[in-house]
């Protein structure tokens, strides 16, 4: 055994002093603060919102005046001699409130001297407000325009479909679904003094804030959102809850997928750590370590990780394949997918590398050499509790080349195997894996299959595998193009890699995923899309509830024609418009959501995030 001689050997491949860098700099991110009714209050109709110099907000209903307090609208009724008047319209003149009775304008400005008989039958202040610029409608999201305000150089308009800015540059920001209103009927819009928006729509009053953030304070949102309310047993875990959006009501559940999703926040944090050299960051990745390797240990079947492991009697994700430990205390999932395998190599060798204590490295070295003899011995397939193979832990020739070109699993299932064998490889100098790897890529034609160009993959008749693109395809393919290229055999089998990746990269540019573009960028790659990663991360939103979300009615969008790959436009909307997902997830989905009853972990922006800057392609200012 060689393992504690290949555990400190260089990687010769580029991996950091990318050319190409930002550095990262205080940018605007939005967020929204929200604000109901009190429970008390019923049926009331909300018709306007006005702030004052004093930043005192009210809100105008046929009930009365509202004013915010506890966190919902409640009557005002800071102003005696105003309880007894039947208010019918609020404006600010000077920054004082102006109100409009039955019978009089008055405000409590001016030593109270304005006091005017309002004309019989005056129901505004103002009835001819200036009207802003007039925008074509046809770029608009929505062209049923129920209100309208020009704010600096910026024009805001409500409708009934959410709120939404033009810029000058006719960029568009949409604000819709409870992601940043109650609802999406908009009746008032106006500036508030801090530079927020005050949105009234009709389930109450929605503040649109606008902060200063730089990326890693984005990223310590995100840290505390994960370690609050995702992590189970050390697994980056699903949030649930009863009440939508409701996050007391939140629980946490075994989902099928827990060690890939796991394995990611892992590798987020392994990356974090190699950054930082945080004492938390490497708590946090020996704690989701155990419970990987717990996977492993808790089947009893050597080298076969479960899915998941729960308490018995308490999982969730499919009952049907789980599994009692002989002390009936515990539960684990089966089914075992080539999903979980991905996460379990790509999170273990960025351990063996990161981790600073040899026996913990050892730790991992040994998992990904168990799940390897496992494969190896069982023929290429992962086998599972009842003898058989799982149903996606199939990398056996016959398997694997029994599909077409057009079809990915055979260009991707070439590239896991070969990315495993290299790996285990390197971290254990054990030649049968290496003979084991080019008898797969000589004798099988897994290098061909591997340089298969993406662009081919398509339908092909009568396989319903290809009847759409499989977005989990693209992740587990290019996580595992870490260890693919990394570990390379030999430099001309790292060149290969390197075409096969930037092929791979070039069709999957449009999402603007920066995920796929560092992971390309350590290749040694310098036209990476450095720019539109840096946009995605930045519109990220920091709510990261399954809200339901519709943009499908957009009449603002460029559209697409039905196509193999589902983009719906041609450019992909900005992440806090779109709905909530995964990285296995269709960038280009307009529609979708389950109306707010799940929360993701921040994973999602971690793992991109901490891996920009290991890799030196996002910097701190001043660094």
């Amino acid at each position: 055994m060689v393992v504690e001689i290949l555990l400190v050997l260089a990687v010769c491949v580029p991996s950091q002093g990318t050319t190409r860098f930002h550095v990262d700099r205080p940018f605007t991110q939005d967020y929204s603060e929200q604000i109901p009714p009190a429970p008390e209050v019923t049926n009331a109709k909300l018709l306007k919102v006005r702030e004052d110099r004093n930043g005192r907000i009210l809100v105008l209903s046929d009930q009365g005046l509202f004013q915010i307090h506890a966190g919902t609208l409640r009557p005002a009724r800071q102003y005696r001699t105003l309880a007894d008047m039947q208010i019918k319209d609020i404006e600010v003149r000077d920054g004082q409130f102006v109100y409009l009775t039955d019978k009089y304008i008055l405000s409590n400005a001016s030593g109270g001297r304005l006091l005017v008989e309002a004309p019989e039958g005056r129901t505004r202040i103002d009835p001819n407000p200036p009207e802003p610029q007039v925008v074509n409608p046809e770029k608009l999201p929505c062209d049923d325009v129920t209100c309208r305000r020009i704010i600096g150089d910026v024009v805001w308009f409500g409708t009934p479909k959410g709120a939404f800015s033009r810029r000058p540059d006719g960029r568009i920001d949409y604000y819709a679904s409870r992601r940043w209103l109650l609802d999406d009927a908009v009746v008032d819009i106006w500036p508030a003094q801090d530079g927020s928006i005050l949105i009234l729509s009709q389930r109450g009053l929605n503040i649109i804030h606008f902060r200063q953030m730089t990326l890693a304070e984005k990223a310590e949102h995100f840290e505390r959102l994960t370690r609050q309310r995702h992590i189970r047993f050390g697994f980056n875990s699903a949030f649930e809850m009863t009440t939508p959006g409701d996050i007391s009501t939140g629980t946490l559940v075994d989902q099928d997928n827990d060690g890939l999703w796991t394995a990611m926040y892992l590798a987020g944090e392994l990356f974090r750590y190699a950054v930082t050299k945080s004492d938390e960051a490497l708590r946090n990745c020996y704690e989701s370590f155990e419970a990987m390797e717990r996977l492993s240990e808790i089947t009893g079947i050597e080298g076969f990780p479960a899915r998941s492991f729960e308490r018995a009697g308490y999982q969730v994700a499919d009952k049907q394949h789980w599994h009692n430990t002989p002390d009936g205390q515990w539960s684990w999932k089966g089914t075992t997918s080539s999903d979980e395998i991905v996460g379990h190599f790509f999170a273990y060798a960025i351990f063996a590398e990161i981790a600073p204590d040899d026996a913990w490295k050892k730790r991992a070295v040994a998992l990904i050499d168990a799940i390897m003899d496992h494969i190896v011995r069982h023929d290429w397939y992962l086998v599972d509790y009842d003898g058989k193979p799982t149903l996606w832990g199939r990398w056996n020739p016959e398997y694997v080349n029994r599909f077409p070109r057009q079809v990915g699993d055979r260009r991707l299932n070439s590239v896991e195997i070969i990315a495993f064998l290299q790996t285990v490889y390197h971290f254990t100098g054990k030649e049968l894996y290496r003979q084991k790897a080019f008898e797969l890529i000589e004798r099988h034609g897994y290098l061909d299959n591997i340089m298969i160009p993406v662009s081919e993959l398509g339908r092909v008749s009568g396989i319903d595998l290809t009847t759409e693109w499989n977005h989990s395809d693209d992740e587990l393919a290019f996580l595992s193009y870490w260890n693919l290229y990394r570990y390379a055999f030999t430099p001309e089998l790292r060149e290969k890699y390197r075409q096969a990746i930037r092929d791979h990269w070039q069709i999957e540019r449009p999402e603007r995923n920066p995920l796929w573009d560092f992971l390309y960028a350590a290749t040694g790659a310098n036209d990476f899309d450095l720019a539109e990663s840096i946009w995605t991360l930045q519109q990220f939103p920091l709510d990261t509830i399954s809200w339901t979300v519709q943009n499908s009615q957009r009449k603002d969008l460029d559209l697409l024609g039905a196509n193999f790959r589902e983009q719906t436009t041609k450019v992909v909307l900005p992440p806090d418009e779109r709905p909530m997902s995964k990285f296995n997830g269709n960038a280009f989905r307009l529609d979708g959501g389950d109306g707010g009853r799940e929360e993701y972990s921040g994973d999602i922006y971690l793992l991109p995030y901490w891996l920009g800057r290991h890799l030196g392609i996002i910097r701190p200012d001043g660094v």
